[in-house]
């Protein structure tokens, strides 16, 4: 079976993106958002799911991240619903609850074909890093958005904000690997469609 693939692009007066990536891959990365606490996220992300992501982003950061991050997640949920096409044979449903320390994430994930994004976390600082906080909802809103993926997040229990956000990023990853699986050669629908 050929790997399913994609590259997708995205220009505009604040940003320059490219992204390519394999769902079928082995979690390799070159991740290059301009933000750094993103890239790692986005690393462990590609890791963890072991789709191959290669990313490039120049974004207007002097101004803030919010632009980045939102485009970011925009080309992320578009090239992985690219790479899935009719989504024939994927097991559609994944899951994962993860321990980051003292951190506990539970993620869910339906490929169904429509956006919403449910998510119940709270951050003590307004950055880690150079990532301001407020963006990483925002960022699993605009994924979510252009993948049509339902996606459900949530910290169980945490203290450490860097380490809550690492956990949602991993049982996300952990998660998407599940449900981009291929396990049969029929769509996984009664509509008969996704």
């Amino acid at each position: 079976m050929p790997k399913r693939r994609a590259r997708v692009t995205r220009k505009t007066k604040e940003t320059d993106i490219a992204i390519e990536l394999v769902l079928d891959g082995n979690g390799k990365y070159e991740i290059q958002s301009g933000i750094r606490f993103l890239d790692h996220m986005l690393e462990s992300f590609s890791k963890h799911s072991r789709i191959d992501i290669a990313l490039t982003c120049t974004g207007d950061v002097d101004v803030d991240d919010h632009h980045s991050i939102e485009d970011i997640a925009i080309v992320l949920g578009s090239a992985i619903s690219q790479a899935l096409g009719d989504k024939r044979g994927i097991q559609r449903y994944g899951w994962a609850i993860i321990p980051m320390d003292e951190s506990l994430a539970r993620a869910a994930i339906d490929l169904s074909g429509r956006s919403y994004l449910f998510f119940d976390a709270v951050f003590d600082r307004p950055t880690v890093s150079d990532l301001s906080t407020e963006m990483v909802e925002h960022f699993f809103f605009s994924l979510a958005e252009h993948l049509k993926a339902n996606i459900h997040l949530e910290i169980l229990h945490g203290k450490n904000t860097h380490h809550k956000v690492e956990a949602l990023f991993k049982s996300l990853a952990v998660a998407m690997r599940e449900a981009v699986k291929i396990t049969s050669n029929e769509v996984l629908s009664t509509k008969g469609v996704i």
